[in-house]
């Protein structure tokens, strides 16, 4: 979780993102310092008597570099002098003009503040306890121990009574697939019922349940429900999964316990805190790029097993 810094020019672009960088503040007249330099870097040059230091290069190159990923690269080191320059010279006739008084850019700006302030809060914390190699090898074992896979087809009903008529024509020798493409109701059923290979865990309880019992080739003798309907389930074959080595799931290892932190750093500042809500009803949500990232990195973040009941409105998926 590295911070990220908004120069004014995203501002006036009015691309406003979470933890980028604080529009700097001035007081009075332009050409006079009404600010300390924010560090004791090397002063790179001063507009109006306001410093622009090494460590605001930096950033501002690090965020640049950061939005240019897949784009043709980011301008040199001058450049980069210059266009902070330019943003300076912006902020300063923008602050003269009262312009970060405005409720909305101050509500803006605090926010941002905020954001930067909580997460170099965390950082910090992050510092106090890093995340060991063994913490994340202890959750590599736990959640990676090796399983087996199935390979199944199933047949979905409305009703146990038309799933028992079913099972009564595969006992007399009816061939699973084309029962499943005539009576399946949902996208497999086209396909014969073929669910491919998937593990246990993928699957809603009752179903994953029924088919680590099965031999090979063997279906169900009674109908499996579960609350997608009536389930024939025919076992077509299993093998052991391997599970990736630890390197390869490091990084998701590594956010996944930094996520953890995360929610137990705020749970232990709410306990502590007065917090009062005074809002009785939400206010309307209002739209923006950045609600619209999230929604789509909840939606990417879900289980195969839920994507696939998005699709696929008969597999049996765990939720």
């Amino acid at each position: 979780m590295k911070l990220r810094y908004m120069t004014l020019a995203l501002v006036l672009a009015g691309s406003l993102t979470a933890c980028d960088q604080l529009p700097s503040g001035i007081n009075g007249d332009a050409n006079k310092t009404a600010r300390p330099p924010a560090d004791d870097s090397e002063v790179l040059a001063t507009v109006n008597g306001m410093p622009i230091t090494a460590n605001t290069l930096e950033i501002y190159q690090q965020h640049r570099q950061g939005r240019a990923q897949g784009n043709p690269a980011a301008p040199d080191r001058k450049a980069m002098l210059e266009e902070i320059i330019n943003l300076e010279l912006a902020s300063q006739d923008g602050e003269k003009k009262g312009v970060d008084k405005k409720p909305e850019i101050y509500a803006q700006i605090e926010q941002q503040r905020r954001a930067v302030v909580a997460s170099a809060a965390f950082q910090r914390q992050m510092k106090k306890h890093p995340i060991s190699e063994e913490e994340l090898k202890s959750i590599y074992d736990e959640k990676t121990q090796a399983s087996n896979e199935y390979k199944a087809r199933h047949i979905l009903v409305d009703s146990k009574e038309k799933a028992e008529i079913l099972i009564a024509e595969l006992d007399k020798g009816a061939d699973f697939a084309e029962v499943a493409m005539k009576n399946s109701t949902g996208p497999s059923g086209k396909n014969g019922g073929d669910l491919g290979w998937f593990s246990p865990q993928s699957m809603v309880k009752p179903f994953s349940q029924a088919i680590i019992g099965m031999d090979k080739g063997s279906y169900t003798p009674e109908p499996v429900k579960t609350q997608f309907g009536w389930h024939i389930i025919k076992l077509e074959d299993s093998r052991e999964s391997t599970p990736p080595a630890f390197e390869q799931v490091k990084p998701q290892l590594e956010m996944m316990v930094r996520n953890q932190r995360v929610q137990d750093y705020i749970n232990k500042l709410r306990k502590k805190a007065n917090i009062q809500i005074m809002e009785t009803e939400p206010a309307p949500e209002v739209a923006t790029e950045d609600a619209a990232a999230e929604d789509t990195a909840a939606t990417s973040e879900e289980t195969p097993a839920a994507k696939e009941e998005a699709t696929t409105e008969d597999a049996p998926k765990a939720e």
